[in-house]
């Protein structure tokens, strides 16, 4: 971890930092408030260890302008004159422990495991919480033949070591919150929160405060004060969902963050700090909305720094069986049901459904099917009769009213569609792979 010293003598700064650089910290040290106010705001510190005895200043005065710069520090209070109405004051204020002088490496040693196992607990609770508001965040991310998508992918993955803000375009259901989710697996921030906002859920007031905390009283209904959606992604990655929809009022608000990193919370003056990376998604068209002045054209330009259009999934027909079959492996080993693959019948109403509500319906359809399939693999009559009817009225069926060329277009499509290349394909169709070439082109196919 990266630790703190805010002592302004110089034997307990040396001696701290040497047992903490023994131990594997990375140290940072301050011998007054300014100081101490100077390396939070310019670095980011998971730990500090604050003396009472500051020259004139008191530690405990000091510890709540802290926490206020970098809420997510845990703060250990240390002096040589302890008392139990000192610890009292130092746990009041914030501080996560007190330490007594002269201690060993052993009780500084304990004292970041604890923090080292409580931060990992809290960041757990929050990963869990964003999973249960994304239901389906499963799917794996590479699941993909198209060209476009395995592009898209990775410059998702080289972005990721970056900071740089991004703004992942697509409709509703095309895996945008599961691509930011793998996204911050791949960044250095991994270990850190990932923690979703979902913006048209709440109202303009409470958006507000959940993105940035409250204090005790700033509005009707604010019994307790609160850190907010910002302060615990502190080091991790914030996601903002439908981006679109955030309220005009507090898009200059999100705009001080991105580019000061600085954020009050409502019913409060004071500036906090906040290291966090942003990844925002929309199903808008943001440029019409800057157009209709529902959005500022000054926060997309800061949203925009790198931009991932997901497609959706009739754009890309060829992933439909693949993205089927991995949701079938998942849903049937979490419900214990025994179903092994789809029928043929099942797969070509599968193909040939355009799927609107993209990825997460295409999720929905199979769970539903594992769930009533009968059989060992699910069929057409597990799956909903509104994907058989449009399946049936848009395919040409052999023996009705069709030309052969017509059923030839069909079956090609549908042989290239689950095939994993053209050479495969080929070899199925039993045609030379420069034949099958020229039929495509000609088939326009």
């Amino acid at each position: 971890m990266h630790v703190l010293i805010i002592d302004d003598d110089l034997g307990i700064r040396g001696t701290l930092g040497m047992a903490l650089e023994t131990l594997g910290h990375t140290v940072g040290t301050a011998v007054n408030r300014a100081a101490a106010e100077k390396k939070l705001r310019g670095e980011s510190f998971e730990v500090a260890f604050l003396d009472i005895r500051l020259g004139a200043e008191n530690g405990l005065e000091i510890l709540p302008d802290l926490l206020r710069i970098s809420p997510r520090l845990a703060v250990i209070v240390i002096t040589a004159y302890s008392s139990i109405e000192t610890a009292v004051q130092a746990i009041q204020r914030g501080a996560f422990d007190y330490l007594t002088k002269p201690f060993k490496p052993a009780q500084i040693e304990q004292l970041l495991e604890r923090i080292a196992k409580t931060r990992q607990l809290e960041i757990r609770v929050t990963e869990l919480e964003g999973e249960l508001a994304q239901p389906g965040s499963e799917v794996e991310v590479g699941v993909t033949l198209n060209p476009e998508m395995q592009r898209l992918i990775e410059v998702a993955r080289k972005s990721a070591a970056s900071n740089a803000t991004i703004l992942m375009l697509g409709e509703s259901g095309t895996g945008k919150s599961v691509l930011a989710r793998q996204i911050h697996r791949w960044s250095t921030r991994a270990r850190e929160p990932f923690v979703t906002v979902s913006c048209p859920s709440l109202s303009r007031d409470l958006l507000e405060s959940e993105l940035f905390g409250h204090v005790k009283g700033a509005f009707t209904g604010a019994v307790a004060a609160t850190w907010g959606k910002v302060a615990a992604a502190d080091r991790g990655t914030l996601f903002l969902d439908e981006i679109g929809e955030l309220p005009l009022e507090i898009q200059p608000k999100l705009l001080r963050l991105l580019q000061e990193r600085e954020y009050e919370r409502v019913g409060e003056a004071k500036i906090r700090m906040a290291d966090v990376r942003v990844i925002a998604a929309t199903n808008r068209n943001l440029k019409e909305a800057v157009a209709r002045g529902a959005f500022r054209e000054d926060l997309l330009y800061r949203l925009d720094v790198i931009s991932l259009r997901l497609l959706p999934l009739r754009e890309r027909p060829g992933d439909i069986l693949s993205l089927a079959e991995s949701q079938l492996g998942q849903l049937a080993r979490q419900s214990g049901r025994v179903v092994k693959g789809i029928t043929e019948a099942a797969r070509h109403t599968l193909e040939h459904y355009s799927w609107p509500g993209n990825i997460r319906e295409l999720r929905n359809v199979i769970e539903r099917a594992t769930i009533l399939a009968t059989g060992d693999h699910i069929d057409v009559v597990d799956l909903p009769t509104s994907l058989s009817e449009v399946s049936s009225s848009t395919r040409p069926a052999v023996g009705g009213d069709c030309s052969v060329e017509e059923v030839e277009a069909e079956h090609i499509r549908q042989v290239l569609a689950r095939s994993k290349n053209l050479q495969q394909a080929a070899t199925i169709l039993k045609l030379d792979p420069t034949t099958l070439l020229r039929k495509r082109k000609s088939l326009n196919l």
